[in-house]
């Protein structure tokens, strides 16, 4: 019956919307392609016959796929929605039919279809190094393996359904996707530098230890059989079917509060707020600040950057890729000379200042209050560039300190500081003018890497552009590091004339780019205005 309904609620929801169609089938191309590639790579080891490497992509591959299953779906807004359990809150349904129900209906959706035929390749596997009994025992731990993916996804979406239903929730999650979306380049490159270096022959033990946990012991059931090992096949599917029953039961439990929405606990008294509304508006740390358009608009812009999501992974995007990058570039390549140090940390201090080439962009429609109120163009930048400090000075200041411990040279703090703090100042100055030439509109949603249908190619350029004009900008600082390299008293001068530099690079920024922004006020706010 659920998986009938799904069927025909799947088909109904196609009718007249063709949009529909066609991410539907974009979603069948995608799910055949990765089942295409997760099947040559379970099913080519055996294939080779290396025992050791079936064993490999068996457990941390099978690990991995049931780690997608559990995360995954929370990070993206929870599973596949057509069969909402609150939709049979008021239908007399027993709790373990509803479960059955909808578990049988969750079978049917491209991603477990997707994860049934990538898996199917560990059957071949299988078959190649023990016969058909090794297959038929590994098809069996495929199926089991298939519904513990996909018993843990609906049971860790059901029991956050409250939770994945609040904003504070929805942040939280598009923050974690932000903080993934950062880590994409550092984890590629971490994995393929690990696979060079890697010796597998050490990494059996673990992926054993791994076949002998619920995220791995149905996919290595017939990998054991082959090797001679079949008393440990039933000890593994029971292991699996334990794991799998607990979740449902878990469910079942949970499904309840899923069903009826769930409502927060009513929370304590509130202690009285001390001062006026406007002591209210200001963050604790500013409320020394005077009462004026300074103090007001750097408050905004600091809670701006907070409470947005689109800003806030920005700046995770900063410390993410500020710590690895240098990392890599002199640690991994073992280039820890003075220069290459700075070159790391000028491309770390204009990555963070680009960051606000599209300032403007963030606030959409609502630079109109500024533009009717007559911000001062000057006062403007002053103040976002004030606000925006108050989170990237820290952020580059965790950078220059773990860079210097990790390289194992306490003394080069200086150094890392002053060429950041040069790299960041050049890089301001620079962006505010981009900041206000070349604004684009942001889709209004709270997805913080969606952009506008032919934006992708703008915002490239723009921060290519941005970060080149700020490298320009900071070459004296590189130039000087290259020429006095790691001299005691280039490295104690470094830290105040990098800072003067980039303070002195800000305010000329802001003092002429606030001219600019007097006179393009009515067009910028066009320019940021999304087209309905």
């Amino acid at each position: 019956m659920f998986v009938r309904l799904k069927l025909r609620m799947t088909a109904n929801n196609f009718r007249g919307q063709p949009w529909r169609v066609a991410l539907f089938m974009m979603g069948v191309f995608f799910g055949l392609w990765w089942a295409a590639g997760g099947f040559l790579l379970f099913a080519v080891p055996g294939l080779a016959g290396s025992e050791k490497a079936a064993l490999l992509a068996a457990g941390f591959g099978g690990g991995a796929l049931t780690l997608g299953w559990v995360l995954f779906p929370l990070v993206f807004f929870g599973v596949d929605e057509t069969l909402d359990p609150a939709r049979f809150a008021l239908l007399p349904l027993r709790r373990r039919t509803l479960v059955a129900g909808m578990l049988a209906a969750a079978l049917l959706g491209i991603p477990a279809l997707a994860t049934l035929a990538s898996t199917a390749g560990l059957v071949l596997s299988a078959g190649a190094l023990g016969g058909w009994t090794a297959a038929v025992t590994q098809a069996v731990g495929v199926a089991a393996g298939l519904l513990l993916c996909v018993a843990a996804s609906r049971a860790l979406t059901s029991a956050f359904a409250t939770m994945l239903r609040s904003r504070r929730m929805r942040d939280l999650a598009a923050i974690a996707l932000a903080v993934l979306a950062a880590l994409l380049g550092p984890l590629q490159i971490g994995l393929i530098t690990a696979a060079e270096t890697a010796d597998w022959d050490r990494l059996v033990g673990p992926a054993r230890v791994v076949g002998w946990t619920p995220l791995a012991a149905a996919y290595t059931l017939g990998f054991d059989l082959a090797a001679g090992r079949g008393w440990a096949v039933p000890l593994k599917l029971a292991i699996t079917l334990a794991a799998t029953a607990a979740l449902l039961w878990w469910w079942s439990w949970s499904l309840e509060s899923a069903m009826v929405g769930g409502t927060p606990t009513a929370a304590g008294p509130r202690k009285a707020a001390r001062g006026g509304a406007v002591d209210q508006l200001v963050p604790r740390g500013m409320r020394w600040m005077a009462r004026n358009r300074y103090a007001a608009l750097v408050a905004r812009e600091t809670r701006y950057w907070w409470r947005d999501v689109r800003r806030r992974a920005g700046l995770i995007t900063v410390l993410v890729v500020g710590v690895f990058l240098p990392v890599m570039i002199n640690i991994a390549g073992n280039a820890r000379s003075p220069g290459t140090v700075s070159i790391s940390m000028i491309f770390v201090g204009t990555l963070a200042a680009v960051t606000l080439a599209n300032q403007f962009g963030y606030d959409g429609t609502a630079y109109g209050a500024n533009v009717v109120a007559g911000v001062p163009g000057r006062l403007e930048l002053r103040a976002r560039v004030a606000a925006f400090t108050v989170y990237a000075g820290p952020l580059l200041v965790i950078v220059a300190v773990a860079m210097s411990l990790l390289l194992g040279e306490p003394t080069w703090v200086g150094l890392l500081l002053g060429t950041l703090a040069a790299a960041y100042g050049a890089g301001l100055a620079a962006n505010l003018f981009v900041s206000i030439l070349a604004a684009y509109a942001l889709p209004e949603t709270s997805n913080p890497f969606t952009i506008n249908t032919g934006a992708g190619v703008v915002r490239s350029l723009l921060s290519l552009v941005s970060m080149l004009g700020s490298a320009a900008a900071a070459v004296p600082m590189l130039v000087a590091a290259a020429l006095l390299g790691d001299a005691p008293a280039w490295l104690w001068l470094a830290g105040p004339i990098g800072a003067g530099y980039g303070l002195g690079a800000t305010a000329l920024g802001v003092y002429l780019a606030g001219d600019l922004l007097d006179r393009r006020m009515p067009e910028l706010l066009a320019s940021v205005t999304p087209r309905r």
